[in-house]
């Protein structure tokens, strides 16, 4: 992976998910810390249910006196996606930097019958009200849920990389390295729907003819 430099960093806003590690939030405190100490940079982190107090912390902010400050709607693949904002300035929270957080709270609805669903996610940011407005955070909030739609779903689910247990040595990192380059090439030759062009390489031949090694 191509390392960025400071120049490019800096000032950047880095949007950060949970980690499923052990010390997942011990680890998100480094980054944040790292990233606006040493590297001049701000991040928003999704804060998920590993992070118990945060995420109690947040839980417990006055919400439904906060106001809902941003809202939209978008229709697409037959549902329509609701997507209210919250946002509060907050001092004392238990992260670093942080200086606002954020509820968002989704609910998408079929439009060809009644069912919907809905999710709340809440999340913190270092950046302060004047430099991010809500309708900043909902756009930056939207942009990486559609890296993650797109980059990690289909390495979760389609690869199956959460449920590995390979640990020895650098077999981890070289499984994650092909598990890039398979949806880069089958995208590459045209297939649009990642779980589809695996499913018809399933057989050694057909799998080296696809990477052109014959």
């Amino acid at each position: 992976m191509e390392q960025i430099s400071d120049e490019e960093l800096e000032a950047a806003l880095v949007a950060l998910d949970a980690l499923h590690a052990l010390h997942a939030l011990h680890a998100q405190r480094e980054h944040a810390c790292y990233l606006v100490e040493e590297r001049g940079a701000h991040y928003l982190l999704s804060v998920k249910g590993n992070q118990k107090n945060l995420a109690r912390q947040l839980k417990s902010l006055p919400w439904k006196q906060i106001p809902v400050l941003h809202r939209t709607s978008e229709r697409g693949h037959g549902r329509e996606e609701i997507r209210a904002v919250q946002v509060a300035s907050v001092s004392g929270l238990l992260f670093p930097h942080a200086c606002q957080v954020v509820r968002i709270r989704r609910r998408r609805r079929s439009l060809a019958g009644k069912k919907s669903t809905g999710e709340i996610v809440c999340a913190v940011t270092d950046l302060p009200a004047e430099q991010a407005s809500a309708g900043d955070i909902a756009s930056w909030a939207r942009d990486h849920w559609k890296i993650e739609n797109c980059v990690h779903s289909i390495r979760d689910v389609v690869f199956g990389e959460d449920a590995r247990t390979i640990r020895t040595r650098n077999t981890p990192a070289v499984m994650a390295s092909l598990g890039d380059i398979v949806p880069r090439t089958l995208r590459a030759l045209g297939w649009v729907n990642t779980a589809s062009a695996r499913r018809a390489h399933t057989d050694p031949a057909t799998v080296l003819q696809l990477h052109g090694i014959t």
